[in-house]
């Protein structure tokens, strides 16, 4: 299933793409894929990614670990302003 997901940041982009690229060991491992991501063109300071997930309820289950609310608030994520959209096709 893919998935459109958008948050707005508190530091920066390059902040969170460090921490998000070194991130990929785990994601590989819960069978997330990555197919692209990104920020606004005239706004570093919020970022799309879509990706491909086993299911909406692995994914949450992932989101809601406390090690992975961790790393986000630790990338500037502000969690509150994260969205997800269900791609159907």
């Amino acid at each position: 299933m893919k998935v459109i997901t958008s948050v707005e940041l508190s530091k920066g982009y390059e902040h969170w793409k460090e921490l998000f690229l070194s991130n990929e060991d785990f994601r590989k491992e819960n069978q997330i894929n990555v197919v692209a991501y990104g920020h606004e063109a005239e706004n570093e300071n919020k970022v799309w990614a879509v990706m491909d997930i086993p299911s909406m309820e692995h994914m949450m289950g992932l989101m809601n670990k406390p090690e992975m609310i961790k790393l986000r608030e630790e990338a500037g994520a502000i969690l509150e302003t994260q969205k997800m959209i269900k791609l159907i096709t």
